[in-house]
């Protein structure tokens, strides 16, 4: 039986509801900490940096994507996309998610 992995805080699957492969990409570098060789690092700070470096990939992308809407010149892509870099950056605040429960209660059950 392969062990828990560590759940996507709610804040985070709330906000990108609408972009499920998101989440499963946040979902995969959560389970990454959990397999990683060196452990030198605490785990739940692991996590943190790992969905960090997530959610600052997405507002790369948006951003790359806002950039090909405003050279197409389509009002409603380029809104659309606004949106979506918004979101990204409002995703990236730790204060949305980092005081989520289950994140800090599955590191701390993963420690002992």
């Amino acid at each position: 039986m392969p062990p828990p992995s560590p759940p996507v805080p709610a804040k985070l699957r709330e906000m990108l509801k609408d972009y499920p492969d998101h989440i499963e990409q946040l979902q995969k570098a959560l389970n990454s900490v959990m397999d990683r060789r060196i452990k030198s690092t605490p785990p739940f700070e692991a996590a943190v940096w790992a969905l960090e470096d997530k959610l600052e990939g997405f507002i790369r992308e948006a951003r790359i994507e806002l950039a090909d809407a405003e050279a197409s010149g389509d009002p409603k892509a380029i809104t659309q996309a606004r949106e979506k870099e918004k979101l990204m950056f409002s995703a990236s605040f730790k204060r949305h998610w980092l005081g989520d429960e289950s994140i800090h209660a599955f590191f701390e059950a993963a420690e002992e």
